[in-house]
């Protein structure tokens, strides 16, 4: 599933080219995602130009100002993009012979600059939804946890979510009422990094060891998005180009191996139905 550093990606691909741009164009192929792409949406869009591209946790927000022609229903809002399990949203340049469109090409959104952002979702699990003003204030973003770059999270604000927590340390890291953005993989991944056994129960780890999670969250999260993120299976980038992120795994998929650090095998164990790795002597 493309986590925070993948959505990430596509999004630094995508805005240098698309923002400022007017919305020429929108044709929906399939509209049965996890929510059905709305049917209104072409008229919704077209005209529209893109003000803001941002990320909240694993959503891609379009910020949409006023139709060029003013309608009367017509009201400044966000179009609202999740890749699902298996989703991508590919960048073609308006100077580039754009490809025919393949099984599972969903939503086309062409530009006035001619470019064309294509989403593509084997699976169907992700979304393309109209959100009114305020967009923060939908079901699906009202209740988000902090961003792990913001300074709301820290080791103070972690440790008041976790007091009362008897969950695993992995578990909670994992919930977006905590913080967004931290899916199986980093969450793994980081753990590793700060010495933290994932089994730990959260509310049972020092203050001193959260602030040391709060910066292994970040860094690990970082150094994802500068090797442009993961790729076990379906993720590409804007480009169509796959992330290598998955090649300086300390732990993630490895469990039986030995430990990069001091040798030790890796254990493999299952939380919340998900893979979960760690090193029984790095970590405690």
């Amino acid at each position: 599933m493309p986590e925070l550093p993948e959505v990430e990606t596509t999004l630094r691909g995508i805005a240098p080219h698309a923002l400022g741009q007017t919305i020429s164009e929108v044709r929906i192929y399939d509209s049965r995602l996890r929510w059905p792409v709305p049917g209104s949406l072409p008229a919704t869009l077209t005209g529209r130009a893109l003000t803001d591209l941002s990320r909240r946790s694993k959503y891609l927000l379009f910020r949409c100002e006023r139709a060029q022609v003013i309608r009367k229903s017509d009201h400044p809002g966000t179009l609202l993009v999740h890749l699902g399990m298996t989703g991508s949203l590919r960048y073609y340049s308006g100077s580039a012979a754009i490809p025919d469109r393949r099984p599972h090409d969903h939503v086309d959104i062409r530009l006035g600059s001619g470019a064309l952002l294509r989403y593509h979702d084997p699976r169907r699990f992700g979304a393309m939804l109209w959100l009114a003003d305020p967009a923060s204030g939908h079901p699906l973003l009202a209740a988000l946890g902090p961003e792990p770059f913001s300074p709301e999270f820290d080791a103070q604000s972690l440790r008041r979510k976790l007091r009362t927590r008897s969950a695993a340390i992995k578990l909670a890291l994992m919930d977006n009422h905590v913080v967004v953005g931290v899916g199986n993989i980093y969450a793994n991944e980081a753990l590793f990094r700060a010495g933290i056994r994932p089994t730990r129960a959260a509310s049972r780890i020092s203050l001193a060891r959260l602030g040391t999670l709060v910066d292994t969250v970040r860094a690990t999260l970082s150094d994802a998005i500068a090797k442009g993120g993961s790729t076990l299976r379906d993720f590409v980038d804007s480009n169509g180009e796959p992330g290598y992120f998955q090649l300086d795994y300390f732990v993630y998929g490895r469990g039986g191996l030995p430990c990069r650090v001091c040798g030790t095998t890796l254990r493999e164990i299952r939380q919340g139905g998900r893979a979960t790795t760690f090193c029984p002597r790095c970590q405690t």
